[in-house]
């Protein structure tokens, strides 16, 4: 079971959703029952998983019929896509990540590391689903293939522009920094759902950030 920070959580992008469709004139309905479908399957999907989570339970959670959920998601594909971007979208809205502003881009990597440990039935949606995802006939593949390559570059922009303030260490590639932070980041989220009390991504992520800079992240 997800906590009541994470159905917040969802609940506030649900809102900020909602309230971007409500500007679309004739489309605004369409657009706030969409948005309440997905809100209803990141709550499914966050605690049964993507294959155990059915489009009926997906359906009642949006007040809605079955059929009346596939006339604006064809198929539990499509709203499986939807569901991941509804989390990348409230993550963009909620932490400053742009590459340009340098450390501060790292401190809120950083807050967002702390900010999962709150909705841990999203972490493990998340982690699940880029596992099932390397096979390419999986309808997820294409979004973790084409979401790898945008936070590696990311990554690397954001070191090579802390590069420019004379921050970044001598020896350190942003090329090479970027997919390992990735790497550490991924696999320390695997052992946190293993055993949340044995090891803290967020200070793993912060001790090896800070063997890459010259001046070190605070705490």
């Amino acid at each position: 079971m997800t906590g009541r920070h994470e159905k917040d959580a969802v609940s506030k992008a649900a809102a900020s959703q909602a309230a971007r469709s409500q500007s679309r004139g004739p489309y605004a309905k369409t657009g706030l029952v969409k948005a309440r479908i997905v809100d209803a399957a990141f709550q499914t999907f966050s605690r049964s998983g993507y294959n155990r989570g059915s489009l009926r339970e997906v359906a009642r959670r949006a007040g809605l019929s079955e059929a009346g959920l596939l006339h604006h998601f064809a198929s539990k594909s499509e709203l499986l896509i939807a569901v991941l971007q509804y989390r990348d979208d409230h993550a963009r809205e909620t932490f400053a990540l742009a590459p340009e502003s340098g450390r501060r881009a790292l401190e809120e990597l950083l807050r967002l590391a702390e900010y999962n440990f709150t909705v841990p039935g999203v972490v493990e949606l998340f982690t699940t689903l880029a596992a099932e995802a390397t096979q390419p006939d999986h309808p997820a593949f294409h979004y973790f293939k084409r979401r790898y390559e945008s936070v590696r570059a990311g990554l690397a922009s954001t070191l090579r522009h802390i590069e420019t303030q004379g921050q970044l260490r001598g020896h350190v590639d942003p090329d090479i920094a970027a997919p390992q932070i990735v790497a550490l980041w991924d696999g320390m989220q695997i052992q946190w759902l293993l055993n949340r009390e044995a090891v803290s991504v967020p200070e793993h992520l912060r001790a090896y950030l800070n063997t890459l800079l010259t001046v070190h992240l605070d705490r």
